[in-house]
This record gives C-alpha cells, sequence and structure tokens, in this order.
C-alpha cells in the first residue's frame, strides 16, 4: 500500500489521470503534496510535493469559464494532466499551497495557431510567390 505524504488532507475529489491512458482515481491536497491515487490499483499513483511544482494550468472554456482539466508542470518530471468533478474547487485548494501566480489560464487554440503561425518568417513572402503566375 502507497504511504501518503500528506499528515493533513484538505480536499479529496474522484479524479481522471490523462497520464497515458485515462485512469481514474482519487486526488487528495493536503499540506505537503498533491496526490493521485487509481481505484482499481492503489499501488498505481502519482505524489507530487508543493516545493516541486513550477505552475498549474487551466484550460479555460469559452464565456462560460468552465475549465475542463488541468495540468501541474513539474520542476524536473514534466507535466501530469487531470479532470476533477469540480475543478474551479480543486483549484482553489491548491491555490492555497503554491500561489496565485503560479495559476496559469493555458493557450487555447487560436492563440497557438496564430503565435505558430508568426513565428514562420518566410510566410508572407511564401504566400505572395504562390499567387504570381510564373513565366
Amino acid at each position: 500500500m502507497a504511504q501518503s505524504q500528506n499528515s493533513t488532507v484538505d480536499f479529496t475529489a474522484k479524479a481522471t489521470s490523462f497520464h497515458g491512458l485515462a485512469t481514474y482515481g482519487d486526488i487528495l491536497i493536503g499540506n505537503k503534496a498533491f496526490e493521485f491515487y487509481n481505484q482499481n490499483n492503489p499501488e498505481d499513483y502519482i505524489q507530487i510535493p508543493w516545493d516541486q511544482i513550477d505552475h498549474v494550468a487551466a484550460s479555460v472554456m469559452g464565456r462560460t469559464k468552465s475549465i475542463s482539466r488541468f495540468a501541474i508542470f513539474t520542476k524536473s518530471n514534466g507535466n501530469y494532466s487531470f479532470s476533477t468533478r469540480d475543478n474551479k474547487a480543486t483549484l482553489r485548494a491548491i491555490r492555497a499551497y503554491i500561489g496565485e501566480e503560479k495559476l496559469v489560464r493555458s493557450p487555447n487554440f487560436w492563440f497557438v495557431f496564430k503565435h505558430g503561425l508568426m513565428a514562420i518568417p518566410q510566410l508572407p513572402r511564401l504566400i505572395k510567390e504562390s499567387f504570381i503566375k510564373k513565366k
């Protein structure tokens, strides 16, 4: 059985981990770490201490400001994506431990698309040349 790093638990929720295939389980937010335990196999778990979290990015959808999922970016071990039944409450509980400056909004599709096009310096010339008839 996995040993929890937390001595007190402030928030628990049913969740889905998107690390590889979707895995269902429970999230525990406590005084020392963010923890995810698989509901079918308790030995399959993710424990992220608060001092190892670089930032948390939330996917905010449309005008309703609903949050579909969030990703935790660590300083050394990559990133982990999760979704809970109440993502806003989960992020509020995380905010108490990592601070508001580390909670960011993830870029949406159009932001990434626009900045990807702007990163291509020769794109205007290529578009112009494609419309000019060749002799």
